[in-house]
């Protein structure tokens, strides 16, 4: 007899579990390179490194050897289904998609590209869907609330994507590729180092007649055309002087409404910062930015377009005192929206202005650890917030840290919301939360696992009414709480010439004026990722189980639970030259994540690399 899915979740956690301490009986020589992976460095949950147990938060890094042999064609395809993450699309290759963090909306997920933060103005997400994972070297993912130190929206957490920084000799890389859906890529690159000065550039194409998304309504393509430059140089007395510039470009096709549209998009980020050493325990660093989405969608006999910016100029002061560090700063932020239109009208303002101090306290009483922040926001659409956060960590032995941590945090009204005509409320008041978590980090030998429980009380919910029963929503509104809880248990291994890593994830985001589930949000999701070395070879796969979810807020459009199949293989067939093959979907599953929305089901893909 079959067991049922939700008999199978108790199994899967035991063996996940179980398996880095079959792992850790293996450690070995290569013990201190596999902690460089298991237990990495990670800056994005505390505004300094720290490696993952000292982080004293749930975290997950995504490292460039990952990426490489994933392969993915959507960043989306590496952040399904880790630890706390949910994805929802309207279907693949460059249509619209949402991230959710730990059962928080999309638009509580805030995305940085090297500390400059990427979104729209308008709708107040990033469009993960138009980023071609080749331009990024690596991936952080930072669960819990970080209100406290990137302000607006950091409800659920925050995900970084790094570029690369170039190192060494003068490197250059060359991938060609294609596959199904008469899809065609190709990216190139230059890295090196020379003197103090560190360079990256790149640039890729990726075209594909893509699939019928919507039943009857014929295939939707896609292109997109990215370049990237990354330039810095470290002077002679410890200062260090950058610049980022990153661009994607293209169009993509898709239906609304039952009409074909499509939209012709941009969007960009670019910076420049200097860091310099005040004194041997004194750093300054100053970085200015700009970020912008830009899309002109046609269909039918409208026309929108929508053009937004947004502009920062952040400081930080890091200030060392022994084992203790201490962060002070502040942040002006500037968002844009001149020459935008709906298709309806413009909007009734056209720009609002944010200015925020923030500080932070990472003490190190050996084996406890301590870390505070607050930050005050002084929004002009909106008004002030505050949000803080404090986190205590012990580390009970060499092998276990034990966490806890209480955070506050809060999201924007985006501009649709407050001024899209003929849909918007300029009164709403921003989403407040309170989060509590415990969690339990163990690194034995070469293998590790996580396991974290956590509680989210959300006030004054955002959401969209229909007030005339119509089926179309009038206007947004505060009207609602939330409740989310959740476990998360993440393990991994690099064993023998294998490198595992699996998360299992259970969520439980509820309305509580309704007693519905949140919307598009799965409450269980189970990803394991199984590669393996053999010689100039290298096999792999993952596994990505998700349950039910529903498509609205009255929870009456369910959709099923799904569970997909990747496999891949890598072959270094001469000295600087490789080839690979990715088959995506292999048991050509269908399923949906947004209601009337296909997938793509069964795909191949196979790229020729030369270079480093």
């Amino acid at each position: 007899m079959t067991s049922s899915p939700s008999r199978r979740w108790p199994l899967a956690a035991l063996f996940l579990g179980a398996a880095p301490l079959a792992a850790g009986q293996d450690a070995g020589a290569d013990e201190a390179s596999a902690s460089e992976t298991l237990n990495p460095l990670v800056v994005t949950a505390a505004l300094a490194p720290r490696t993952a147990d000292e982080s004293l938060a749930s975290v997950t890094v995504i490292d460039e050897a990952q990426l490489r042999r994933q392969d993915p064609t959507d960043i989306t395809d590496a952040l399904r289904a880790q630890p706390g993450v949910d994805v929802s699309s309207n279907g693949d290759f460059g249509k619209n998609s949402g991230v959710y963090l730990r059962g928080a909306g999309s638009q509580s997920t805030p995305l940085m590209i090297d500390g400059i933060r990427l979104r729209s103005a308008t709708t107040g997400g990033p469009a993960w869907e138009f980023l071609e994972p080749r331009m990024f070297e690596r991936v952080e993912i930072v669960r819990g609330p970080r209100g406290s130190l990137y302000g607006a929206d950091a409800v659920g957490g925050v995900v970084q994507l790094f570029t690369p920084e170039g190192e060494g000799v003068p490197t250059p890389r060359i991938t060609l590729g294609g596959g199904s859906f008469d899809t065609r890529r190709a990216s190139a690159s230059l890295s090196g180092a020379e003197g103090g000065t560190r360079y990256y550039v790149a640039a890729s194409r990726l075209e594909s007649d893509g699939y019928e998304i919507v039943d009857g309504e014929g295939d939707k393509g896609y292109d997109n055309t990215t370049g990237l430059m990354r330039l810095s140089h470290t002077f002679a007395g410890g200062a260090e002087l950058g610049v980022l510039a990153l661009r994607a470009r293209g169009n993509t096709e898709f239906d609304s409404f039952g009409a074909p549209r499509d939209t012709d998009y941009a969007q960009q980020v670019a910076g420049v910062y200097g860091e310099l050493p005040i004194t041997e325990a004194w750093r300054s660093r100053l970085t200015l930015s700009e970020a912008r989405d830009e899309r002109e969608t046609h269909g039918g006999s409208s026309t929108s377009v929508f053009d937004t910016r947004t502009r920062t100029a952040r400081g930080e002061n890091t200030l060392a005192l022994g084992r203790h560090e201490l962060i002070a700063g502040a942040e002006y932020q500037e968002d844009n929206i001149d020459g935008s239109d709906t298709g309806f009208g413009t909007y009734a303002e056209g720009s609002r202005d944010n200015t925020a101090v923030f500080t932070q306290a990472l003490l190190d009483f050996s084996p406890l650890s301590v870390q505070a922040s607050l930050r005050h926001d002084d929004n002009e659409a909106f008004g002030e917030e505050t949000t803080g956060s404090l986190a205590l960590g012990i580390a009970l032995d060499d092998i276990h840290t034990l966490r806890a941590s209480y955070g506050t945090a809060f999201r924007a009204p985006t501009f649709n919301e407050l001024y899209y005509p003929g849909f918007a409320n300029a009164d709403l008041a921003p989403e407040t939360s309170a989060t509590y978590e415990l969690g339990l980090r163990g690194q034995l030998g070469r293998g590790f696992w996580d396991l974290a429980v956590y509680r989210s009380e959300v006030d004054d919910l955002i959401t969209n009414i229909d007030t005339d029963g119509d089926g179309f929503v009038d206007t947004p509104e505060n009207v609602e709480r939330a409740r989310i809880r959740g476990v998360e248990l993440a393990t991994g291994a690099d064993v023998n010439d294998w490198t595992l890593r699996a998360a299992l994830t259970y969520t439980d985001p509820e309305n509580r004026e309704t007693g519905k589930r949140l919307a598009r949000r799965a409450s269980h999701s189970l990803r394991f990722d199984a590669d393996r070395e053999l010689g100039d070879w290298n096999l792999g796969g993952s596994l990505i189980a998700q349950g039910e979810r529903f498509d609205d807020a009255a929870n009456k459009e369910r959709l099923g639970g799904f569970a997909t199949l990747d496999l891949r293989a890598g072959w270094n067939f001469a000295p600087g030259w490789s080839t690979r093959l990715t088959l995506e979907n292999v048991l050509d599953k269908e399923y949906e994540t947004v209601r009337g929305y296909n997938s793509s089901g069964r795909a191949a893909f196979v790229s020729l690399s030369f270079g480093g």
